[in-house]
């Protein structure tokens, strides 16, 4: 042998060439009440609606009613050192005109924003594997595998989306690796085959035990906040957009299995937008998700209009939110440049 060759590997000519590989058809067991579950990393994972005993039964003639509240007041004194801050973040050297502008008036707007959140839950399945190393493989054998809703999950924390994944008792089996064919390595295809490398699909498990790979059925539980939002435009020279980074004082909050329309409120667009969530949500995820709980809410977002004069000018800006934003779409130069 020559120099050149010392420390390459040997040809393994019935060594499987490396490269993706398929589940070969009829690889996989029937687990009943799993039919049609997809192989790893084809299509998507089979979804199982809820049973009925799992869908929600909204009441008849149920609405909730909401209190009124007060309208909200900027002081001078409040809307000046928003619009300094505003300012120093933006031009440091521009200061003066907010120091030393004069208010003509500042202008409340009464804001509502409406919120209803459905936290909803769906299940699907879909065939995973791991490396078999003589560890217990829970089959059919240790009983029926539970129906997917009967599958034991940990309680999620609320309103917070998450995606769980849990293997469903008593569908595993052990199955010859369907990339290396049970021998634990393939054709490197660097080397054109003179060495080899360990088989990512059963990390060198197939070749070592004389076993392959354990073939689970794997249950996957997401969880998603569902949101409905609206916001009335009441002062058309203001974006809207802009509340999307601001909260409100959240003076009505409403959370049960299933929240209801609201009525009475002095604000018949919220009334309006309440029920037309309701119905979306109801119509989207009742049937297809579990819902597990909704909340509704109605936010009072502080917005004023301050108008000054600067140098025998008039201007205008906007504080808006409970963080006292600014949005000053015009705002004077402190200084003249020939």
């Amino acid at each position: 042998m020559d120099n050149k060759d010392k420390g390459k590997g040997v040809l393994d000519p019935e060594a499987p060439e490396e490269g993706p590989s398929a589940l070969p058809s009829g690889l996989l067991d029937t687990v009943s009440g799993y039919e049609g579950t997809p192989s790893d990393g084809v299509g998507e994972d089979k979804i199982y609606p809820p049973p009925s005993d799992r869908l929600p039964k909204p009441a008849n003639d149920q609405n909730a009613s909401v209190p009124h509240v007060r309208l909200p007041t900027v002081s001078e004194d409040t809307a000046r050192a928003a619009l300094l801050e505003y300012v120093g973040r933006k031009w440091n050297y521009r200061s003066k005109p907010a120091k030393e502008l004069v208010f003509r008036d500042l202008t409340p707007f009464t804001t509502y924003r409406y919120r209803l959140e459905t936290f909803t839950e769906s299940r699907g399945t879909a065939w995973a594997f791991e490396p078999y190393t003589n560890q217990l493989v829970d089959g059919p054998q240790y009983g029926d595998p539970p129906p997917p809703w009967d599958v034991m999950v940990e309680v999620p924390p609320m309103y917070i989306d998450s995606c769980q994944k849990v293997r469903v008792p008593h569908t595993s089996f052990v199955k010859v690796c369907h990339r290396c064919h049970g021998k634990g390595h393939v054709q490197c295809s660097q080397c054109n085959g003179w060495g080899k490398t360990q088989c990512s699909f059963c990390f060198g498990s197939g070749h070592r035990s004389g076993e392959s790979c354990t073939f689970c059925h794997g249950s996957g539980q997401s969880r998603k906040n569902q949101i409905y939002q609206h916001v009335p435009d009441r002062c058309p020279d203001f974006p809207v957009k802009l509340f999307e980074k601001v909260n409100g004082d959240k003076f009505f909050v409403d959370e049960s299995a299933l929240v209801y329309p609201i009525v009475g409120f002095p604000e018949k667009e919220i009334c309006d937008a309440s029920k037309r969530g309701n119905d979306e949500h109801m119509a989207r995820f009742s049937g297809s998700m579990h819902i597990l709980q909704q909340r509704q809410t109605i936010e009072l977002i502080p917005l004023t209009q301050a108008f000054y004069e600067y140098k025998e000018q008039a201007y205008n800006y906007f504080v808006y939110g409970i963080e006292n934003k600014v949005h000053a779409p015009k705002y004077p130069s402190s200084c003249s440049i020939l």
